[in-house]
């Protein structure tokens, strides 16, 4: 008999997260041993129950499911990945696989897919939804820079030039400098635009 596979799910919306444990907890190799709400609590809960496979949402409070995904795949790379999002942006495809992911799926697919995609990326296979895959080779790659995205994300609140700047200690100057570029590439009038554009995307 084959051993259980113990899974962490990791999502914000406590009616998605219970649905999924439901449907998961029906497969007989399959156990949803943790469950978390936050980002910056699965490395914690990935160590604590020793898990296989981590599920985790992109869009969770504390931490986002793809800096989650760096994290565990940095601090335990035995746990397998799988991004889970409701969000159909390619640019989340490729910031996914570069934080170490095994699998990117979306919320919606059916459970059974869902299921056999834990058992894949255990066995060592790539799991990724082909539409979100064709998507993210028509989109191309993410034009900004780290620094770019950092100033970007920064600003979406509203913040000055001088308050961003003294937020993240550069000079004012550096910061319109990146916040223009930025605008320039993304061929918008603004940085709200910028920061709308490039969120839309999956780009920050």
């Amino acid at each position: 008999m084959s051993r259980t596979i113990k899974v962490l799910l990791a999502e914000d919306q406590s009616m998605v997260r219970e649905a999924l444990a439901a449907l998961l907890g029906l497969e007989d190799d399959i156990e949803v041993v943790a469950q978390v709400a936050r980002g910056d609590e699965v490395l914690a809960a990935a160590r604590a129950h020793d898990v296989d496979v981590a599920l985790l949402d992109i869009e969770m409070p504390g931490m986002t499911g793809i800096e989650a995904a760096a994290q565990v795949h940095r601090e335990l790379p035995a746990v397998k990945l799988v991004v889970l999002t409701t969000f159909g942006r390619p640019g989340y495809l490729r910031s996914a696989m570069e934080s170490g992911a095994d699998a990117f799926l979306v919320k919606d697919a059916p459970a059974a897919q869902l299921a056999e995609a834990v058992r894949k990326v255990l066995a060592g296979e790539r799991v990724i939804d082909p539409t979100l895959a064709a998507a993210a080779l028509a989109e191309g790659a993410n034009p900004l820079t780290d620094r770019e995205r950092e100033v970007l994300r920064a600003a979406e609140d509203g913040s000055t030039n001088a308050e961003l700047a003294k937020a993240m200690h550069l000079s004012q100057g550096t910061v319109r400098n990146y916040l223009s570029t930025a605008i320039q590439k993304l061929a918008v009038r603004n940085r709200a635009e910028a920061a709308r554009i490039a969120r839309e995307k999956g780009w920050l």
